[in-house]
């Protein structure tokens, strides 16, 4: 056996492609950070960067984030180098379709994985990280030393609509009244309570027995959303479109609180069907947005939102801010991560299905 180990152990092939990652996970949701492998990717911006990722190299975010050697779920980041003035580092994030523009749970496990493999010591407690969606401020959390959590101080968040209603289809000819709302932090989401009285008749509730439920019902609210209403970012074109469906409720939430937190639990919806094992990072950020909208979260108030496997994120808000007009928060978002791997992936010339496949 050892001869074979032996064997095994020091085979590389000639002529192929590698790609290496550092696999991690954040409150359960997977992110596969690329350290080696890619092309330069050109761009003076990091929404050019992004932008040349989808026209050039789209068929790398296929092969790492598909199957055989991702899943449905699989989540990815590309480390760039910064394009703006007092940046650390650039991200860029792709999943099972394509690419986001901001990830909370990504940046929480960026940042735990560039302090814990000793790209920077804990003498520089904050990093300036340069997402598509703007400058993203992560801090480290520790114990003499010790990675407790990430906290990350996210972009200006905003409610775009409230108390919007639509129709879907519901039990074959039936229909039914959703009402919803609509909030960015960093993304833009569709936000359903489950609790609310219109939404009730879906019969959801946010668990693990009934994730093919709502994948169901969140691809199709986001569909019809994305139909009927204009979402729009003030700034960013390429910022101006519905990410996800996340729905909400007060219901289940098992995790220790104190008597002035907001206590919720959520699960999102996006992509192509991916269910966020997470609370989702810029969820939460579009939510403490909302409920300060609501008169429910104020500064010194916590916003404690627990995901479908029991993982929290904490969202705060730092600052009220008018942001282009609108009456907006600097949300900040804490969370912990945790490293689980690292692998190579070779692409041989003779794979015909080298670029992977979905199947659910």
């Amino acid at each position: 056996m050892e001869v074979l180990a032996t064997k095994l152990r020091g085979y590389v092939p000639d002529h192929h492609l590698t790609l290496t990652v550092l696999d991690c996970h954040t409150g359960g949701e997977p992110l596969r950070i690329v350290i080696d492998g890619y092309p330069p990717i050109v761009g003076d911006s990091i929404l050019e960067k992004r932008a040349y990722l989808i026209e050039n190299l789209d068929s790398l975010r296929k092969v790492l984030m598909l199957e055989p050697r991702g899943h449905a779920d699989m989540y990815g980041v590309i480390l760039v180098e910064s394009t703006a003035p007092g940046g650390d580092i650039g991200v860029l994030f792709m999943h099972n379709k394509g690419y986001s523009t901001m990830c909370g749970h990504g940046i929480i496990a960026v940042t735990t994985a560039l302090y814990e493999t000793g790209v920077f010591t804990l003498e520089k407690s904050r990093l300036n990280i340069d997402a598509p969606a703007g400058r993203i401020v992560a801090r480290v959390n520790h114990d003499h030393g010790t990675i407790k959590s990430i906290s990350f101080e996210n972009v200006a968040s905003f409610t775009l609509y409230q108390n919007l209603v639509i129709d879907i289809p519901y039990n074959g000819n039936d229909s039914l009244t959703i009402k919803y709302d609509v909030a960015y932090g960093g993304a833009f989401y569709a936000f359903v309570d489950i609790d609310d009285e219109c939404n009730i008749a879906l019969g959801l509730t946010i668990d693990a027995s009934q994730t093919a439920e709502l994948i169901h019902y969140g691809k199709l609210i986001k569909r019809i959303v994305m139909e009927t209403v204009d979402i729009h970012h003030p700034c960013e074109p390429d910022l101006s479109f519905l990410y996800g469906v996340i729905f909400t409720s007060g219901q289940n939430c098992i995790s220790t609180y104190t008597v002035n937190d907001i206590r919720s639990s959520n699960v999102c919806i996006f992509a192509n069907g991916q269910l966020d094992r997470c609370p989702t990072g810029t969820g939460v950020s579009a939510r403490c947005a909302l409920e300060y909208t609501k008169g429910r979260l104020v500064p010194g108030k916590r916003l404690c939102v627990e995901s479908i496997v029991g993982s929290v994120f904490r969202g705060e808000i730092s600052r009220v801010v008018d942001y282009e007009g609108y009456n907006a928060v600097v949300p900040i978002i804490t969370g912990d991560a945790f490293i689980t791997g690292r692998s190579q992936f070779w692409l041989d010339p003779k794979d015909y299905l080298k670029e992977g496949f979905l199947l659910r």
